[in-house]
């Protein structure tokens, strides 16, 4: 049986739903207890210098901003326009009363990410980790006397992986059709603010050909390499042959016309075109420093031999794992080879508690000869299989491969968390243009699976906690149940 409800209210006569007060146990609530908001100001203050221009935004605005932006992976738009709707995300960037107009510009997001640097963010990922650790035992004081054995404790979980970047997959037949209509861009703004009037022969830039070559080649499935060489080659005449016009014109206007941005293209594409170049002539399929994308020159191949991508295009990561709290360690937009930085991470370490690991649970990369030598001095146990032939008493074969199956699911908690943080909170996709501002975004994402980690270990207390008040109450009832009723005349 269904009745009918009443009309729909209007706009004006909207019913207030909410009491003015807000649920102290919200998780945006809890959040904002955790963070020391006082730290937080005084590195958001070092990028102000002067006392003159307009009033800046809070830091808490900024900090708590990008991290529901994080948190919920939302773009720009969507964050400043979820905290115009939410009262407890206004309450935790440090609103006192609800506002129903949107608190900033989204293009104040970009500056956000700017002002807090890769520093910052590490900085105070470390005092989060000093404040709300779990672990009770006092920390003894690094040793400076090199002889000194040092009493090893806990795991260290060391792990390297690639977060992609959102750039289109490069081609270089594609890279270069993207030049060449760029510089093209370049040539008319540079014809039209000409200062000598005299010369109306415009420079020739064969658009019409240099489309209808690449757009032949893109449309076939499977292009023979001679077909592509032959496009390529066109691409590069076509791409010679601007870049000499525009050496030619900015004689006779300024290069300033062409705005910061273009500016920037233009410099990118002059590399471009001579590692191409190179490529071309002498038939290399790799070269120094090689430019996969124009907006993003920072950008480089990075070879991870995965079977879903041999190649990503983005930051490479390395991280340590303690405890659940991750540690980012090293993000850089160049190749490199991880497992020169596991004596450097065990360093650090012992610069964070006080003494060593006592294993290092690493993947194949990590077990050179180096970090082998450099483990057995301190006394710590390197995960994997050790060098050399199996023993052959059974007895210890069989208690080898039992610890190396205990390291291995010791090992999966680094790779659960680069898999939380790709499904969950975009790892796979970093949306950031500039170098600066993606490490910023990068090291986010992994401060905010900390603060999960925070919470979480807050609320196992405060179920541990209501469940031992629960029995108790339980155990006090029975027992005055047992009692016997007398009355008292």
């Amino acid at each position: 049986m269904y009745k009918k409800h009443h009309k729909q209210a209007l706009m004006g006569n909207l019913p207030l739903f909410l009491d003015g007060t807000l649920n102290s146990n919200n998780r945006w609530v809890v959040l904002a207890s955790l963070i020391p908001w006082d730290a937080v100001d005084e590195l958001y203050s070092k990028n102000f210098t002067s006392n003159k221009g307009p009033k800046a935004l809070p830091a808490r605005v900024a900090l708590g901003a990008l991290i529901i932006q994080v948190k919920l992976n939302l773009s720009d738009i969507e964050t400043v326009q979820q905290i115009s709707e939410n009262p407890y995300l206004q309450y935790f960037i440090g609103f006192d009363q609800y506002h129903k107009e949107e608190p900033f510009d989204s293009s104040m997001m970009t500056y956000f990410r700017k002002r807090l640097k890769l520093s910052d963010i590490k900085e105070l990922d470390s005092l989060l980790h000093k404040l709300n650790h779990n672990n009770t035992e006092e920390k003894e004081p690094p040793s400076k006397d090199d002889d000194d054995k040092p009493q090893n404790k806990g795991k260290l979980i060391v792990d390297a992986t690639c977060a992609p970047a959102d750039v289109h997959y490069p081609t270089d037949l594609g890279l270069l059709n993207k030049a060449r209509q760029k510089t093209e861009l370049m040539i008319d703004i540079l014809w039209k603010t000409r200062t000598n009037k005299e010369n109306k022969i415009k420079p020739k830039a064969y658009r019409k050909k240099g489309r209808q070559v690449f757009i032949e080649i893109i449309k076939q499935k499977r292009p023979g390499k001679k077909k592509i060489s032959q496009a390529i080659c066109f691409q590069l005449n076509c791409l010679k042959r601007n870049l000499k016009s525009i050496d030619e014109l900015s004689k006779h206007s300024d290069i300033s016309n062409l705005g910061r941005r273009l500016y920037k293209d233009l410099l990118v594409i002059q590399t471009l075109y001579l590692q191409q170049q190179e490529l071309y002539d002498e038939k290399k399929h790799s070269v120094a420093d090689r430019i996969v994308s124009i907006s993003q020159p920072h950008i480089r191949p990075i070879v991870r031999g995965k079977a879903s991508a041999k190649t990503e295009f983005g930051a490479k990561i390395s991280i340590s794992l303690v405890d659940g709290w991750s540690f980012v360690d090293t993000i850089s937009f160049d190749a490199y080879n991880e497992g020169t930085e596991l004596q450097e991470q065990i360093k650090k370490y012992k610069e964070q508690f006080g003494y060593y690991p006592e294993s290092v649970h690493a993947d194949q990369i990590y077990r050179n000869r180096k970090n082998r030598i450099f483990c057995k001095e301190l006394k710590i146990r390197l995960s994997g299989p050790r060098l050399g032939r199996p023993t052959k008493d059974e007895e210890k074969l069989i208690e080898q491969r039992q610890q190396e199956h205990v390291d291995n699911g010791v090992r999966n908690a680094v790779e659960g968390r680069f898999g939380v943080g790709k499904r969950r909170y975009s790892l796979d996709k970093i949306m950031t243009k500039l170098l600066g501002t993606s490490e910023t975004v990068i090291a986010l994402i992994f401060m905010v699976m900390n603060l999960d980690v925070i919470i979480h270990f807050w609320a196992m207390q405060l179920m541990r906690y209501s469940y031992v008040i629960e029995t108790s109450c339980i155990a006090w009832s029975n027992c005055f149940r047992r009692i016997p009723i007398t009355t008292i005349d």
